[in-house]
């Protein structure tokens, strides 16, 4: 039995590319339970075939897809065409575990993998060797038999009368040292870039690898959505993390590493134990980053001492808000100012690069507490800064603010996307105009001061790519014209 995992692309993402964690997670335990699996990533394969032209040279009899909420429709979209081609269909990713049901009414959809779908994918695999699925007609959606589907947890399905059934939910898994690894080695890895080109210029061809060494996060901000984890956290051992790395850097010749853990350092005393490791087993030459944001108070200046020490050269930090009352109140971050501001000052004197990340326009949002956070991004003055406007994702608590206003409603996920140049919405007294006014106000101040602008300018990655930074430059300092993807530099 042939298997395909594949990932959509959408326009609405950036120029950096890097390895689909999620669907290498499904490949490393079907290839580790026997199973013939292969990946295509649109964002990696698109400029050289389709999705359609793919199947017709390979025939899979199994296309499982994951998306984000915003890609959702282009995975609807795959899973039509890998029907078209006689496979059978699965579904998993955050969207699909929170609304399952939307996707099972799509005739295209013959399963979904609700949750964490390690176990669930190899459950289903076995049963589709007893039970493939009756259909009228070629784009007809499958259905099965209950002794083969029922007792599968984190499962939606079809019976043979074509009601759909979800099953109960599949429990956390407690041990993640028994997940198999992901299958790095599968990935196209020379046609992914270097982690964050805005920092280091954009290199289409680096060996960058990514490595989650926990999953979940125990916080409850607003925004965030945590469909398949929710408010857990749970943590690799340092061996089995140090495993991995070893991996990736003396087997598969990583020549950077990117950290994606929502919050890596909740453990503060474990984060310090794996930079020791790294150090000790002479892994430390490779350098890493932190992709998402680290959690403010959980640091100390010796961590950040430690992170250099083991390799790390740039750290990301979820600022958010300037204002301690928004981040209370609104954002419900558990962090304040001050904690920012010991954590971006002790990591620039570790000689890390630091990036933050500001959000404009939530939910009770004032113009007052967006010039404080302009202002605290310019006291800061991280390396790089993303101001992002607020975006509401089904689950958060702010999507379901905002749906009780009657100002979201389902049905429209392609709109929500997290580096989108309009205001999604408009709440209380704040205009949409005023956030957006705000955000292009940030970047003009941030970006368009004489140090830092020599400092883009000293970047031969800015002149190589001119044309797309003019064009970029231009939405967001000026909002004049329209972000677009950056072309893959050859």
């Amino acid at each position: 039995m042939r298997i395909l995992l594949a990932g959509p692309e959408s326009g609405v993402w950036n120029s950096r590319k890097h390895i689909h964690m999620g669907l290498g997670y499904l490949a490393g335990a079907l290839l580790a339970h026997g199973y013939d699996v292969s990946l295509w990533d649109a964002a990696v394969e698109e400029e050289f075939e389709t999705f359609e032209q793919h199947l017709q040279r390979h025939h899979y009899d199994v296309v499982g897809i994951s998306a984000p909420t915003p890609l959702i429709y282009s995975a609807w979209q795959a899973a039509a065409i890998a029907k078209q081609h006689g496979a059978v269909t699965i579904l998993g990713g955050p969207h699909l575990t929170l609304m399952p049901h939307e996707s099972m009414d799509v005739p295209a959809v013959d399963l979904v993998a609700r949750g964490e779908a390690e176990q669930t994918i190899i459950e289903i695999m076995a049963a589709l060797a007893m039970d493939s699925g009756a259909q009228a007609a070629p784009d007809a959606p499958r259905c099965f038999k209950p002794e083969h589907m029922a007792a599968i947890n984190g499962l939606s399905w079809r019976d043979e009368a074509g009601n759909i059934k979800h099953n109960v939910d599949r429990l956390l898994s407690q041990d993640l040292d028994a997940i198999p690894f992901p299958a790095h080695h599968l990935f196209k890895i020379e046609r992914y870039t270097n982690l964050n080109p805005l920092t280091d210029g954009l290199n289409p061809h680096a060996r960058a690898y990514t490595i989650v060494t926990s999953r979940g996060c125990p916080y409850k901000c607003t925004y965030c959505s945590k469909p398949i984890t929710g408010n857990t956290w749970r943590g690799r051992s340092v061996e089995n993390v140090i495993a991995e790395w070893r991996w990736l850097v003396q087997d598969l010749g990583a020549t950077e590493i990117g950290v994606t853990d929502d919050i890596w350092n909740l453990d503060r005393t474990r984060a310090k134990t794996l930079c020791r490791a790294l150090i000790d087993n002479n892994l430390n030459h490779v350098p890493w980053v932190t992709i998402h944001g680290m959690k403010v108070n959980n640091t100390d200046a010796e961590l950040f001492q430690l992170m250099k020490a083991a390799g790390c050269k740039r750290v990301g930090f979820g600022i958010e808000n300037g204002d301690d009352d928004m981040l209370r109140h609104v954002v419900k971050k558990g962090q304040t100012v001050q904690m920012v501001r010991n954590a971006v000052k002790w990591a620039k004197q570790a000689k890390l690069q630091t990036m933050g990340f500001f959000i404009y326009g939530m939910p009770g949002e004032t113009e007052e507490s967006m010039e404080k956070t302009t202002r605290l991004a310019l006291e800061l003055d991280p390396d790089l800064a993303h101001f992002l406007m607020a975006t509401p994702y089904p689950g958060t608590e702010m999507w379901d603010t905002l749906q009780r206003e009657g100002l979201v409603k389902s049905g429209e996920w392609d709109k929500l996307a997290i580096q989108e140049d309009k205001a999604l919405f408009a709440f209380g007294d704040l205009e949409a105009e005023v956030v957006e006014r705000k955000w292009h106000e940030a970047h003009r101040r941030f970006y368009l001061r004489p140090g830092r602008i020599l400092r883009i300018a000293a970047r031969k990655d800015t002149w190589r790519r001119f044309p797309y930074y003019a064009q970029t430059a231009l939405a967001m300092l000026a909002g004049i014209g329209k972000r677009d993807v950056a072309p893959t530099a050859n």
